[in-house]
This record gives C-alpha cells, structure tokens and sequence, in this order.
C-alpha cells in the first residue's frame, strides 16, 4: 500500500556495520524510494559492511550510501564515486539523527 504522504519531510539513514546488513539495507532504500520517491535515504556503511560494499557494488543505492573512511584505512581500500566517504560513521550517525534523520539498523 503506498502511502498518501509525498514523503518530501522523509529523512531516513539506514545503518549497515555487515555484509547481512549491507544486502538489507540496500533492498530497504531500493524499495523506500520505489514507494515514496520523494524520501531521503542515506545508507551509512561501516565495519564489515564497508567490505561488502566494495566487493559487490548496486547502481541503484551505492549513490545513496555513505562509507566510513576510518574502515577503510584499516582495511587499506579505497571508495569510488559514486559512493561517499564520511570521516567516522559514528559522527555521521549522531550528526544527521540530530539534523532529524531517522535511525534503522539493517
């Protein structure tokens, strides 16, 4: 069922710190903007999930997903456009549930 809304107020991060996570987090953004293209997604990738990320990269969400820079100077990789790096995915995290983003862990 689509929802009346526009979803234009819609913020939603979606956290991904696994591979498991990652696959989730995905289809959840692919099938949010299916639904309410208006909506903001952001996936925030992190720990494991930056691995995953990289290895197995998806046209369609991999401009809407964050990587954290940290992990990948501990796994000594780097991100490609159209991916987006953030310093900390902690601080990226905190920073945008207090811009009003809200929260799901996938």
């Amino acid at each position: 069922m689509k929802s009346e809304s526009t979803g234009s107020s819609l913020r939603i991060l979606i956290h991904a710190p696994t591979a498991g996570a990652v696959e989730r987090a995905r289809n959840n953004a692919a099938n949010l903007k299916r639904e309410m293209p208006a909506a903001q997604v952001r996936i925030v990738a992190n720990a494991e999930g930056v691995a995953a990320v990289l290895d197995n990269p998806r046209a369609d969400t991999d401009p809407l997903t964050l990587v954290c820079s940290n992990t990948l100077k501990k796994i000594q990789r780097d991100a490609a456009a159209p991916l987006q790096t953030v310093p900390a995915a902690i601080l990226a995290i905190a920073s945008m549930q207090q811009d009003g983003w809200l929260y799901v862990r996938a």
